[in-house]
């Protein structure tokens, strides 16, 4: 797969790496001087193209024309707008997607200006802090679909509400998968009467309701609460 990211910023320079590691052709166009000579220190010389990320004319140079995917991720909402309006409209590019940097312009990301995926970073990192927050020690290993669904992990705390219950009398089955029982170091693939000893370590696919409703089950029944510290009784004084 080919992949253009325009803007070679830290976000633009990590996904670069990250799709070269993985074995995609990559090209990114960046002007601004300062950003390219830290560009050159971490990219192949052939991926980085010089020039003005909205100028047709370096888009076709940078092979736009044959690629598979726009990155649109300069930190101008404005131009990542021209951008994939460009990409869809003079170059048939299959995939157009965008960073919207400013949270107040997110309204404007969407087929108008043919923006396929559009990626309010603010947004995405607000959500997963909240995500953090109200999921305890579960742990989001990655997600899938866009972000619809997680595959979380998480262990049975003792006393939890869904030891000993059969899988399918959980209430999950709309929103939450259980693909994996870790019990004693071994692995196991769960069925409907399978069920739930304490320290099992579960892996599951779910939505941001399933996931919420696997940490109820899985959770020990008691939220922890903060110790308090006792002051210190003043010494008597003779």
């Amino acid at each position: 797969m080919f992949v253009l990211i325009t803007g070679g910023g830290r976000t633009g320079a990590r996904l670069a790496n990250l799709l070269i590691n993985q074995g995609y052709k990559v090209r990114l166009i960046e002007n601004r001087r300062a950003v390219l000579a830290h560009l050159h220190q971490e990219l192949p010389t052939e991926v980085i193209y010089e020039g003005n990320p909205v100028d047709p004319s370096i888009l076709e140079q940078a092979g736009l024309r044959e690629a598979h995917v726009l990155a649109a991720v300069t930190s101008d909402d404005s131009t990542n707008l021209a951008l994939c309006f460009v990409g869809k409209t003079m170059f048939d590019v299959p995939r157009t997607i965008a960073r919207v940097n400013n949270p107040n312009n997110a309204w404007l990301f969407d087929e108008k200006f043919k923006v396929d995926v559009a990626l309010n970073q603010a947004d995405v990192l607000a959500h997963l802090i909240q995500e953090e927050m109200s999921l305890g020690d579960m742990m989001t290993l990655f997600k899938i679909r866009r972000g619809r669904y997680s595959v979380v992990e998480e262990k049975v705390a003792p006393g939890a509400k869904g030891i000993g219950i059969q899988l399918k009398d959980l209430g999950l089955a709309e929103h939450c998968l259980i693909a994996a029982i870790i019990r004693d170091g071994k692995m196991t693939l769960p069925r409907g009467d399978s069920t739930l000893k304490a320290d099992d370590e579960i892996i599951a696919v779910a939505s941001p309701e399933g996931a919420q409703k696997l940490s109820a089950l899985l959770a020990h029944p008691i939220y922890p609460t903060r110790e308090t510290k006792k002051k210190a009784e003043p010494s008597a004084r003779n």
